[in-house]
């Protein structure tokens, strides 16, 4: 993949968004390094679709300052630089999907048809024909989004949740896709409710939780917070944490519901089972698991694990 830079394509100092009396950013301090694809996490409400708004100039910060490509996000030049994708695309329904690009096209100045064909040809509706926008499923309407969001060959792609509606081979298609511009160098800031698949491109990712940043990290340090851990499914939790816990003192248990454990810092797991089934204690299910990016945002969310 292409290596990250060392300058920033977009950096936020303080930034604050203010409906009436409600803060929905709160002093917000985003960093995305050119050529990373940064993966933007949060529950619905949390702020990342107004964050998303007020990098692209459609929102204006109540405080703060935002820069992209280190300079201010109101510069023609930034937004000659800046392809973007934010809930509705904008589309005119009676029309085709070439037509909508071409309008938008003309709109920015661009009169060579071959860059309307090549961003219908990298999103798979170069054969939409005549087939109107009204017609399309919702699918076909997010690629058009990410069509028009391409035009002018930008450096910088912001998009909020590009895969909504995808298929799996769609989903499949657009992770490609992504991929391909991230290693022709291009820098994306994705957000997706989908983990499973910003972990499948993402290089960097920030969690925002009730409108702050509570983190921002790379997959590496991602992966080292992930830790493996060993899930047990038994007849009685309480009476087990109590064994658990004067037999492997070591370890860190967390109580996941009525019949299930989950222990961090095993090694012996078939010990464990062993002392478990020598003192009467019914043990339905055991293994060691992985940690992925689904669950480290859940705990981040819940603010952190308790341990017991």
């Amino acid at each position: 993949m292409s290596a990250e830079k060392n300058t920033f394509a977009i950096e936020t100092t303080s930034l604050t968004k203010k409906y009436g009396n409600k803060v929905v950013v709160k002093r917000l301090n985003l960093k995305v390094r050119e050529g990373e694809i940064y993966g933007f996490i949060g529950r619905n409400g949390a702020g990342k679709s107004t964050t998303l708004k007020m990098l692209c100039g459609i929102a204006s910060p109540t405080e703060g300052e935002i820069r992209i490509f280190e300079k201010p996000v109101s510069d023609p030049v930034v937004r000659r630089r800046l392809g973007v994708l934010i809930e509705s695309a904008g589309l005119y329904f009676h029309m085709t999907a070439r037509q909508n690009v071409m309008m938008k096209a003309k709109c920015m100045g661009i009169t060579d048809e071959k860059s309307v064909e090549e961003v219908l040809r990298m999103t798979g509706l170069a054969d939409a024909g005549k087939k109107k926008v009204k017609h399309f499923s919702m699918g076909m309407k997010q690629r058009l989004g990410v069509a028009l969001a391409l035009l002018g060959n930008p450096d910088l792609l912001i998009l909020d949740e590009p895969i909504n509606g995808l298929d799996p081979e769609g989903i499949r298609e657009l992770r490609q896709l992504i991929l391909e511009l991230h290693e022709e160098g291009k820098t994306i800031l994705i957000s997706s409710h989908i983990l499973g698949e910003l972990s499948k491109i993402s290089t960097n990712y920030g969690i925002i939780k009730d409108g702050e940043l509570i983190e921002q990290l790379t997959r590496e340090e991602l992966e080292e917070k992930c830790q493996d851990y060993f899930q047990l499914e038994v007849e009685d939790v309480k009476r087990s944490l109590a064994l658990i816990q004067e037999s492997f003192p070591q370890v860190q248990a967390e109580v996941e519901d009525a019949r299930a454990i989950r222990i961090y810092g095993l090694e012996d797991g078939a010990g464990l089972n062993q002392m478990l089934i020598e003192n009467q204690i019914s043990v339905y299910a055991s293994g060691f698991h992985r940690m992925d990016l689904e669950e480290y945002f859940l705990e981040r969310m819940e603010g952190g694990r308790q341990y017991v």
